[in-house]
């Protein structure tokens, strides 16, 4: 099962108008679409960069939270994962001794929590969380 990061599911929408990473939609090709959630935590950077958005540029911000609701939120209706208590006590791990980004950090307690692939093209952003991260922009 594999976690997809914002970056990820930005690369998602731009398959619709085929501008999306090569190397990314070939690894979208080989995986079952069904064993890729979203936590949270990606609905609310989406959300925040649509509102971020909005006050420069209305009509591409309104496109957007069309996608968002019509058909992120659609596609992704079941596999939305929250912030509960054990992804809480996995997060407040990563953050001794040194503190961590706390969505990234989210993110990676998510994913350690469910045993799940973190999907992304930040995998620095997850080192030592103790996660398996792929990043889909590499040929390999």
């Amino acid at each position: 099962m594999y976690l997809l990061d914002t970056n990820i599911v930005s690369e998602l929408r731009k398959m619709e108008s085929g501008k999306a990473d090569v190397n990314v939609v070939a690894w979208f090709q080989q995986v079952n679409l069904t064993d890729a959630y979203l936590s949270v935590i990606t609905l609310f950077e989406i959300k925040l960069g649509i509102l971020q958005l909005k006050r420069k540029d209305i009509q591409q911000a309104k496109l957007l939270q069309s996608w968002f609701e019509q058909k992120l939120l659609h596609h992704f209706e079941n596999r939305i994962l929250p912030l509960d208590t054990k992804v809480m006590m996995i997060c407040a791990e990563f953050h001794i001794p040194d503190k961590k980004p706390l969505n990234d950090s989210y993110i990676a307690a998510t994913a350690k929590a469910h045993r799940f692939k973190i999907v992304t093209r930040n995998v620095k952003n997850f080192k030592g969380c103790g996660v398996e991260v792929l990043n889909p922009f590499i040929d390999e």
